[in-house]
């Protein structure tokens, strides 16, 4: 039986449709990484800026303002490590550069490696806060018990909007003891 004109149609409406549902889906996925990274940046997540090496410091202290910066750990023991801020807050001058320390300990009998993924809040304020130094940029090893303060250099930027007088840094860290070692098995 031979196809009707309308069916013709209809099918090939159909592959048309099919066709270019592939390729957008095939656009989308290829767009995906750049994407990724410029919603990593906007949201203050990750290190790029590490990887690219852009952490530069100009101090110009603005003296006549203060900015609370709060530090939390999210939760505050995560598997296999015990890991929190020392201090739990700071108040600090923007263009000014400051330190602080986290606390981490792998409570296993074996050699660990954790990975801290940092967050700052509230939404937007990431691209004014700059950390110079911070253990988030690589992976920590831990022997068996071991216990040590890690540092964060930082500083906010004098352009944070007045309307924000609180920031808060908060960290999880995650055991990546069996993916590094899979990694290293390739």
């Amino acid at each position: 039986m031979q196809p009707t004109d309308p069916k013709r149609r209809a099918n090939r409406k159909l592959v048309r449709a099919l066709l270019i549902m592939t390729a957008g889906s095939f656009a989308f996925g290829w767009a995906l990484v750049p994407l990724y990274d410029v919603l990593c940046r906007a949201a203050g997540i990750g290190n790029a800026e590490a990887k690219a090496g852009k952490a530069t410091v100009v101090e110009a202290v603005d003296p006549n303002r203060e900015v609370t910066i709060e530090f939390l750990v999210q939760p505050g023991s995560v598997g296999s490590f015990d890991f929190k801020p020392t201090v739990a807050s700071m108040r600090v001058h923007p263009g000014k550069l400051y330190d602080t320390l986290f606390r981490a300990e792998n409570l296993t009998k074996e050699a660990a490696i954790a990975q801290a993924v940092p967050s700052i809040t509230p939404t937007g304020s990431a691209k004014y806060f700059h950390k110079t130094e911070c253990f988030c940029f690589t992976p920590q090893k831990f022997a068996a018990g071991e216990g040590r303060d890690m540092p964060v250099r930082f500083i906010v930027d004098p352009g944070l909007p007045g309307n924000v007088d609180k920031l808060t840094l908060a960290y999880t860290i995650y055991d990546t003891t069996a993916t590094a070692q899979s990694a290293t098995r390739r």
